[in-house]
This record gives C-alpha cells, structure tokens and sequence, in this order.
C-alpha cells in the first residue's frame, strides 16, 4: 500500500471511530507531532549535506569574506 492509499485508509478509519478515549489519543499524538517539528527533519538531505559542508569549511577556515569577493567581482556588480 502507498502512503496515500494508507493515509485515505486511516482518514476513514478515523471518521468511523466512536471512541472518545482512542480519539483523544489521535488528538495528542498530532498535537506532539505539530508541536516537534524540527525544521531540521523537513529538509531534504541534500540541504542538510550542504548545511554540513558549509559548517564544516567554516570551521577549517574555508571562506571568504563578503568584502573580498565585493573587491574581487566589483567591475560586475
């Protein structure tokens, strides 16, 4: 099953549920899940790996300053 298909199911089962104990347990478990949200686990991995790679080049002293690069691309800005 694919996650829409597994979602649509869920909706389903949820709007049949009559339970009030399992309906506040779904309303807590969204409300942890909306609350967490780390914005560093809803990018992709390519950000994180380039976010890594800047961290990692400005601690081993790889950059250059935004003076130096205005100086260097001058005639084209």
């Amino acid at each position: 099953m694919n996650a829409y298909a597994e979602k649509i199911d869920i909706i389903q089962w949820i709007t049949s549920l009559k339970d009030k104990s399992t309906l506040q347990l779904l309303s807590k478990i969204k409300e942890q899940s909306t609350k967490n949200k780390d914005w560093w686990t809803v990018i992709s991995e390519e950000e994180r790996l380039s976010i890594e790679k800047g961290l990692d080049d400005l601690s081993n002293d790889k950059v250059t300053s935004h003076s130096e690069v205005r100086k260097k691309y001058e005639k084209w800005l």
